[in-house]
């Protein structure tokens, strides 16, 4: 694998860890409002964006690549609302979206085929993770925020699986 690909393959993990230390803030100032079922979304949110690193880094193993990891930022600790967090939440994962775009677009012009079939899954992904985010901002946005619906809107979340 050409090193500059590497350099951003293992770039690439560490920021997926960072997504995965962002949820988990958030999901700390969910619990902090009594906002569990929230908290639980972005908790299994976080242990996704995990997985995601650990793909990355076995695909680099299996390419006899060796995996550098490099530290991680601390998040954000304070937000305003609910809304503040799936605000913040897609704008995190539009930006993700543009990092593996990048990713995905640097192993094409290397040509690097392995990478960029590999990376097609992660290309896919992000529309999921824009849309999902999206859908639960959309629906606070017409929730007033000490109404019941809010409530509500935390016990579906607390549904998720993973």
């Amino acid at each position: 694998m050409d090193k500059k690909l590497e350099k951003a393959f293992n770039e690439q993990i560490k920021n997926e860890l960072y997504s995965a230390y962002l949820y988990l803030a958030m999901a700390a100032y969910c619990e902090s409002k009594n906002l569990a079922g929230f908290a639980h979304w972005l908790k299994v949110q976080a242990k996704e964006e995990q997985s995601h690193a650990m793909k990355l880094f076995d695909f680099l193993i299996d390419r006899g690549v060796r995996v550098v990891l490099q530290a991680i930022a601390q998040p954000p600790l304070d937000f305003s609302s609910a809304a503040d967090v799936f605000e913040k939440t897609l704008e995190h994962e539009k930006k993700v979206t543009a990092l593996i775009d990048k990713l995905y677009m640097l192993s094409r012009e290397l040509k690097d085929n392995p990478a960029a079939i590999f990376l097609q899954w992660f290309v896919s992904e992000q529309v999921e993770e824009e849309k999902n985010a999206a859908q639960i901002l959309d629906t606070i946005k017409v929730i007033k925020p000490d109404s019941a619906a809010l409530i509500m809107l935390d016990r579906e979340l607390a549904k998720r699986e993973g």
